[in-house]
C-alpha cells in the first residue's frame, strides 16, 4: 500500500542549488494521494475537540476545507494583506529575506472557540506562529496544528513550542 510520501515529487536544486523542493501538487493530482493526505490529517484530529478549522492561503485552503467539510466544521481563511473584504486583524512575520503580513476577519473566531490550524508545509513556522497570535487575539484557543509535510531541519516546530503539532510526513533536511 502506498503512503502519502510516495506521492510527493522531490525536485533537486530548486529554487537554488542544494535545496530539495517537496512538491505538494503531485499529491493533489492523484485521487489516492489526496485521499491519503486528507485522511492522514483527519486521523490526527479524531480525538480532538474543536469548533473550527483555520488555514492560510493557498494550500492551507486546499487541505483545510476538506477536513472542515468531513467533520462538519466551519473554515476560516487567512489571507495575504488586502485580500479580505471586511474588518480584519493582521500580523506581520519575518521571512528569510524580509517580512510578510497575513490577515483574518475580526469576526472569524469567537471567544472560547477551539481552533485547529491546517497547512501543507511547516518550514520555519513564521506564518503559523502569526496565525496562532491572531486566533488568540480574537479569544480562540489553538488546540492542534496539522501539516502534510514538515522540513524538520528548519526547526519550525520549535517556533510553535507549546502547541500540539503533527505532520503526516517529516523530512529531516531543509
Amino acid at each position: 500500500m502506498k503512503r502519502v510520501e510516495d506521492y510527493v515529487r522531490s525536485i533537486p536544486d530548486f529554487p537554488e542549488p542544494g535545496v530539495i523542493f517537496r512538491d505538494v501538487t503531485s499529491i493533489l493530482q492523484d485521487p489516492d494521494g489526496l485521499n491519503l493526505a486528507v485522511n492522514g490529517l483527519l486521523d490526527f484530529l479524531k480525538d480532538v475537540d474543536y469548533d473550527v478549522v483555520v488555514g492560510p492561503e493557498s494550500r492551507g485552503f486546499i487541505f483545510g476545507v476538506p477536513v472542515a467539510y468531513a467533520m462538519h466544521k466551519g473554515f476560516v481563511p487567512v489571507r495575504k494583506k488586502g485580500k479580505l473584504p471586511c474588518d480584519t486583524i493582521s500580523m506581520e512575520y519575518d521571512l528569510e529575506y524580509g517580512s510578510a503580513v497575513v490577515e483574518m476577519h475580526k469576526d472569524a473566531i469567537k471567544p472560547g472557540q477551539k481552533v485547529v490550524i491546517v497547512d501543507d508545509l511547516i518550514a520555519t513556522g513564521g506564518t503559523i506562529e502569526a496565525i496562532t497570535k491572531m486566533v488568540e487575539q480574537l479569544g480562540g484557543e489553538v488546540v492542534k496544528i496539522c501539516f502534510i509535510m514538515e522540513l524538520a531541519g528548519l526547526k519550525g516546530r520549535e517556533r510553535l513550542a507549546g502547541y500540539e503539532v503533527a505532520s503526516v510526513i517529516t523530512y529531516e533536511g531543509k
